[in-house]
């Protein structure tokens, strides 16, 4: 992914993305922690939204050069950059739309951003620290953050993995600003499906591009992320399948898509 970006493709990608929701990588999974090894268990409850996540700043980073997707991070894309390019991206559609979806004014999350989840003094959320090897929004705090073991290993696979964590994570934040009425039950693949909306909406404004190999990365990423990594488990975020209908979905209806009730 690249910002800014041309839209180049539209239905067929959609499709694509169906087609391909099997396909994960058979690269070497994430370091787990031996709790997470040994129970696949998501962070109780009061601890961070989305287990699939520095001063706290405002949202909207400067945008870093997010090169050529399709083969992986490379040598002239740093992880650091596409995640400054995410979050600017992300907090732009959602400053850009919120009025013309919500009622109220659209604040953005703070960005507590990158931590070491195995060092000591690692960030907490409501007392309890953030998990190793994972990405969360903290609704004590209302903050996104994300450990650099997970994102790194994401990227490798190609960069659409930083823009599919984040924009997935700001979906809980928004969920956050909801009322009750319109968050669904199902909520990590209402967040799936908010990335959708997200990202494809970005491209319509002309704010990121799709390239080449963005489409199998980003089917990929959702099929790792499908119990496969210490972000998450199908007991709570779905399995494969379902994590890329739901994002599927919010590519092609948008976010009123995503609402409860929405029209299929």
């Amino acid at each position: 992914m690249a910002v800014p970006w041309y839209l180049r493709l539209s239905a067929p990608l959609l499709t694509t993305l169906l087609l391909v929701a099997g396909c994960g990588g058979s690269d070497p999974l994430p370091p787990r922690t031996a709790e997470t090894s040994a129970t696949g268990a998501t962070p109780p409850p009061g601890t961070p939204t989305g287990a699939p996540p520095g001063t706290p700043s405002g949202a909207g980073g400067t945008t870093g050069g997010g090169g050529g997707a399709g083969g992986g991070g490379s040598a002239g894309d740093s992880v650091e950059g596409d995640i400054d390019a995410a979050v600017s991206v992300t907090n732009a559609y959602w400053q850009t739309h919120w009025s013309e979806l919500f009622t109220g004014t659209y604040n953005p999350p703070q960005v507590l951003g990158a931590y070491d989840g195995a060092a000591a003094g690692a960030p907490t959320c409501g007392g309890t620290p953030i998990p190793n090897d994972n990405a969360v929004y903290c609704p004590d705090g209302d903050f996104v953050a994300w450990d650099m073991d997970l994102m790194r290993w994401g990227h490798q696979r190609g960069d659409a993995w930083v823009y599919l964590v984040i924009a997935h994570e700001w979906g809980h934040a928004v969920q956050s600003r909801l009322d009750a009425g319109l968050v669904d039950l199902a909520r990590e693949l209402q967040a799936d499906c908010l990335a959708g909306a997200v990202l494809f909406g970005a491209a319509k404004d002309n704010t990121l591009t799709f390239e080449d190999g963005d489409t199998n990365e980003l089917a990929d990423a959702l099929t790792a992320l499908a119990d496969q990594t210490p972000w998450t488990n199908t007991s709570d975020h779905g399995d494969a399948s379902q994590r890329v209908s739901s994002f599927s979905k919010g590519a092609q209806s948008g976010v009123k898509g995503c609402l409860p009730n929405a029209g299929q």
